[in-house]
């Protein structure tokens, strides 16, 4: 087998991939009972992208108006303070990012094989974003928050993490992940935690 050599890791924001989206998503359950409603976990072990996969827009985005928050749409504000966050996760832990890009729903990562599993880097990062967009004042949730309660949490449950083995897929996915802000109309990102290939 070959040795695993870095990470494609994407984390959503809350309601971005719900965990019974028809065109496959990473979880093996639904905890709403109001989300269940619209079917089972889709759970698939895909490697590839399924964003432009055919299916029931309809019902996808008929499904996301049960939840009990709306969907996390980052502003732009928050897109700088949720990077801020990643970047001081990246300074402390010694992990080598080597693309990244923060969308109004989720964000990509392309990593170096870390000693730390994907799961524990993803949590870390969700963190390390909460606390900066918290220290800025602008946490999507913080008009939920009750007295004496946390924040309600604005990143969705687990990861998505593909394995690069080779070089060419490492330059490729780095490309994927550069250029995707630009397809969506955004302006292209460079963050100074991203330590390009040379």
């Amino acid at each position: 087998m070959t040795d695993i050599i870095a990470h494609h890791l994407v984390i959503s924001a809350y309601g971005f991939w719900l965990p019974n989206d028809p065109r496959g998503s990473w979880s093996s359950f639904v905890g709403s009972p109001a989300l269940y409603a619209f079917g089972p976990a889709t759970k698939t072990d895909e490697k590839r992208s399924l964003a432009a996969e055919p299916h029931d827009r309809e019902r996808r985005l008929a499904s996301k108006q049960v939840l009990r928050y709306p969907p996390v749409i980052f502003s732009t504000e928050q897109i700088q303070a949720v990077a801020g966050g990643f970047g001081d996760y990246v300074r402390t832990s010694g992990l080598v990012v080597r693309a990244c890009s923060v969308m109004p729903d989720h964000a990509h990562f392309v990593i170096d094989e870390f000693r730390l599993q994907m799961e524990t880097v993803s949590n870390m990062l969700k963190g390390a974003a909460t606390k900066a967009l918290n220290r800025a004042g602008v946490h999507p949730f913080a008009r939920y928050t009750t007295p004496g309660q946390r924040v309600p949490k604005c990143w969705a449950e687990g990861q998505w993490d593909r394995w690069i083995q080779d070089e060419a897929d490492l330059r490729a996915c780095i490309l994927y992940v550069e250029e995707n802000p630009i397809k969506a109309g955004l302006p292209p990102q460079r963050w100074p935690f991203v330590t390009p290939l040379p």
